[in-house]
């Protein structure tokens, strides 16, 4: 029986290419598991992994999550019950923490402790949103950053970043007029700021580890 990633479907606009991304990485490992793009809560009910995309705002991604009838409970059963595997990209990776401040203060599922606040834009070097490719920096050792040297370039695209408040959670960052969490996590929930699925190689090589993880 194929052993199944469901990408959660909330109305987020780079779901499809996750999704296509992940299983080129499945495809490579050759362990047999299925890549499901699902808005149903009832999907990950069988769910080995989960993934959770998210593009535009903090606030409307998490209206757009809770909208979906019983998903934000079956997520809580699946990841903090259960201990399924979570990646979160981008906004879906803001999502962990236990609030945002895009447009006013708006609640997250709180699994990492922190929040998500504005890239400082005091620095006339920069500009936002933070757009391009930029280096990663481990700052934590984890299965998810095997073989990916620190130097590495991945894509961002975003205005907002986030604030950890265990220094423990955060597990890679970058350098954009000042350091920035590119990964977090903690027990089996991570995420990334970057878009592993536009990241070419590197990407492809950490979709890849989430997929083996055993956390």
């Amino acid at each position: 029986m194929a052993r199944e990633v469901v990408v959660i479907d909330y109305g987020s606009g780079n779901l499809r290419s996750a999704a296509k991304a992940l299983e080129r990485a499945a495809g490579a490992l050759g362990a047999g598991q299925r890549v499901t793009v699902a808005a149903e809560a009832h999907a990950l009910a069988g769910a080995e992994r989960i993934v959770l995309p998210g593009v535009g705002a903090f606030a409307d991604c998490m209206a757009g999550l809770a909208a979906l009838p019983g998903m934000v409970e079956a997520l809580e059963d699946a990841v903090i019950r259960r201990g399924t595997p979570f990646l979160g990209i981008c906004v879906g990776m803001q999502l962990l923490a236990e609030r945002g401040r895009e447009h006013g203060v708006q609640p997250g599922l709180g699994w990492v402790p922190g929040e998500v606040v504005a890239i400082p834009d005091d620095d006339p070097g920069i500009r936002i949103p933070h757009m391009g490719w930029n280096a990663l920096e481990p700052t934590n050792g984890h299965p998810i950053l095997d073989g990916i040297g620190a130097g590495a370039d991945v894509y961002f695209v975003h205005s907002y970043c986030f604030a950890c408040e265990d220094p423990a959670h955060l597990l890679a960052r970058t350098e954009y007029g000042g350091p920035i969490a590119a990964v977090v996590g903690r027990d089996n929930i991570v995420g990334t700021q970057f878009h592993p699925e536009k990241s070419q190689a590197v990407g492809l090589g950490i979709l890849g580890n989430f997929l083996a993880w055993r956390p």
